[in-house]
């Protein structure tokens, strides 16, 4: 008989609850957070011969401790919180916020989910997920840097800066600056404050674009034939996607990038409209890839944009269109990668 055994991450204390398949509590543990909390929890679960752990967040907060269990040979998935917190919820008498009634409801979703994702060992695309996660951050900061440059310096001289922040440029227009008064002066120095700080993200997203740019060639992803992908979105895809293979069909991995549309109907009208569900990340890489097909003459996305919109779909629905037919490439494209 299977045994599940819930865990409830948190930064520092662990809550485990092992059930049976009726659902039934056969043991309950909390372990603090430290170099030993795998062995405790191994120990604790030895006479449970047939196992599967079910980690709240296994990707997020469980993320160590499920990579520890995965490592130790364990069977481990992946719970959604929003699901174990709908178990808690409709739960009867277990209802109450606590760490052992958490524990419990993973467990009892991870028994009666049709299908959870099983964590596996990190790989390649863990690697591409963390560099296209901190090229992203890097991104931001930069813009939030120039966004905050363009406010002081339209303070300190008529319409700022009229263009995008370039590092050249801006030291020009901030070296041509008499400031009139204290306050002029001091938003001056800040101004070159956040022009360094251009500088040094600007440096930092060269040489992450050199190590994506590399980690993509040494996965010999196929991806990168497709017109639009680079090594950028190349990398998202592969590292937000994960092991495709877990996607039985090119529609379900459509529903998780969220470029399939949903059904949204009532009293007998059928309509279908945009998906703001699924995985938005890659949504973005993906609609930035058919802007690209679309904004170049013959591509084969530009072709098929310009036919749905003969066909009487305005230049949104044709876009959605386009998308949805990539993200079928782009399936295709990461089987063929897996079964390399």
């Amino acid at each position: 008989m299977a045994v599940i055994i819930g865990i409830d991450p948190h930064k520092l204390l662990h809550a485990a609850y092992a059930i049976d398949e009726s659902e039934t509590e056969l043991a309950r543990l909390e372990v603090h957070a430290d170099a030993r909390q795998c062995d405790r929890l191994l120990e604790w679960a030895s006479s449970f011969e047939a196992r599967c752990w079910a980690i709240e967040s296994a990707s997020g907060l469980g993320a160590l401790l499920a990579q520890q269990l995965v490592d130790a040979g364990e069977q481990v998935v992946d719970v959604p919180a929003t699901l174990s917190a709908r178990v808690r919820l409709l739960g009867t008498g277990q209802s109450n916020k606590n760490d052992r009634n958490d524990a419990r409801a993973v467990a009892v979703a991870a028994l009666r989910a049709p299908a959870l994702v099983e964590v596996r060992g990190e790989d390649h695309a863990t690697v591409l997920r963390l560099l296209a996660k901190a090229h992203l951050d890097a991104g931001r900061l930069r813009a939030q840097a120039c966004a905050r440059l363009h406010v002081l310096v339209r303070e300190l001289i008529p319409g700022g800066i009229r263009k995008e922040v370039v590092v050249a440029q801006a030291e020009t227009i901030l070296e041509a600056i008499q400031p009139a008064s204290v306050a002029q002066a001091q938003r001056l120095e800040l101004a070159w404050e956040l022009l360094e700080d251009v500088r040094r993200l600007d440096a930092k997203l060269a040489r992450s674009k050199k190590r994506i740019a590399e980690a993509v060639t040494e996965s010999k992803t196929c991806l990168v034939e497709i017109y639009g992908i680079g090594p950028i979105i190349a990398a998202t895809i592969i590292g937000y996607s994960g092991d495709v293979r877990r996607f039985p069909t090119a529609g379900h991995y459509a529903a998780y990038n969220g470029t399939a549309p949903i059904e949204f109907s009532s009293a007998g009208r059928i309509k279908h409209r945009l998906s703001r569900r699924g995985n938005r990340r890659l949504n973005h890489v993906i609609h930035m890839a058919a802007v690209t097909q679309i904004r170049y003459p013959d591509t084969e996305g530009r072709r098929y944009y310009e036919s749905k919109l003969a066909a009487g779909k305005t230049k949104r629905e044709a876009i959605r269109a386009l998308k949805r037919k990539l993200s079928d490439r782009i399936y295709r494209a990461l089987m063929v990668d897996a079964r390399r």
